[in-house]
């Protein structure tokens, strides 16, 4: 029962239940949780790059695989269900072309990227290594501020790969590695540095300091970028993109083309020998007839 301010009794007062409410809320807002799952058909190295980034998030959260050709709805509706606020959706076409969906759900917006160069931490074996469940630093380049859509896919990926609380039940107070985005040929680079102390006793001198990569490295590829969640109006559309499809279509091409080529260079050299008859040479048979008199 809920009683008004200065009723003697059990119970909680108005402003103290509004004050619960909005203190819940804020929490709710601080825990940023990230639905990971992936469409059937996926690959080995599709995979392991999805477990490499489920380890990497510790707010990530794993669902099993969807069949969304269709309507992909029912992913927000996942995401609902786990308490999601993000959403990272791998889609795999032809069992070979990996397309990525970052999302905020359930209003939007989201982007669709083709995903290429692809080497997992199994893959790479380097020499860095960070504690699971760290918090990282968010490094991006100085090109995501001169351009509207790169403004806001930055402000994406800092919700979905940052770990603004310390709060989240996986997430350790530690910070001891840095996840880099380079926008570089249209194109934006992802790599993840372990921080390395030369000195312990002076963690705050950062001229003492390198990175040491660890890995996974992906390149991510603009393809369309959505008001809303994984639909709505198209905001931005990267010009300079080129479908797989069509770039093996071309390739396919090009192999015939050169086929056509050689066999055209074939005839004419047929046709200008019949056409250009070799003269008969007056010394071809000087030493035979020679050798035959000895």
């Amino acid at each position: 029962m809920v009683r008004s301010k200065g009723v003697k009794g059990g119970g909680v007062s108005i402003d103290g239940e509004l004050d619960i409410v909005k203190s819940k809320e804020r929490k709710r807002k601080d825990l940023e949780k990230v639905l990971l799952l992936c469409t059937r058909g996926v690959t080995h190295r599709h995979r392991h790059l999805f477990q490499d980034l489920l380890q990497l998030l510790p707010s990530g959260k794993k669902e099993n695989k969807l069949d969304t050709k269709k309507d992909k709805d029912v992913v927000n509706e996942i995401a609902e269900l786990k308490g999601c606020t993000s959403c990272i959706l791998f889609e795999v076409r032809k069992r070979m072309d990996l397309y990525l969906w970052m999302a905020k759900t359930p209003n939007g917006p989201s982007i669709k990227f083709h995903v290429q160069n692809i080497h997992t931490m199994a893959e790479l074996k380097l020499t860095g290594n960070h504690l699971k469940g760290s918090r990282a630093i968010l490094s991006f380049d100085g090109s995501f501020d001169e351009q509207p859509h790169l403004q806001l896919l930055k402000e994406l990926l800092s919700q979905i790969f940052g770990s603004s609380t310390k709060k989240h039940q996986k997430t350790k107070p530690f910070i001891d590695h840095v996840f880099s985005f380079t926008f570089a040929d249209n194109r934006i680079w992802f790599r993840n540095y372990q921080i390395v102390l030369s000195d312990e006793r002076a963690k705050t001198n950062f001229e003492k300091m390198k990175l040491v990569e660890v890995g996974p490295r992906f390149v991510l590829n603009p393809v369309k970028m959505f008001a809303g969640s994984f639909k709505g109006q198209v905001l931005y559309e990267n010009p300079s993109y080129v479908s797989p499809n069509v770039m093996r279509a071309d390739e396919r091409k090009g192999k015939s083309s050169r086929y056509v080529q050689k066999v055209k260079a074939k005839k004419r050299r047929k046709l200008h020998e019949e056409s250009n008859a070799k003269t008969p040479d007056e010394f071809a048979d000087l030493w035979r007839d020679h050798e035959g008199s000895d």
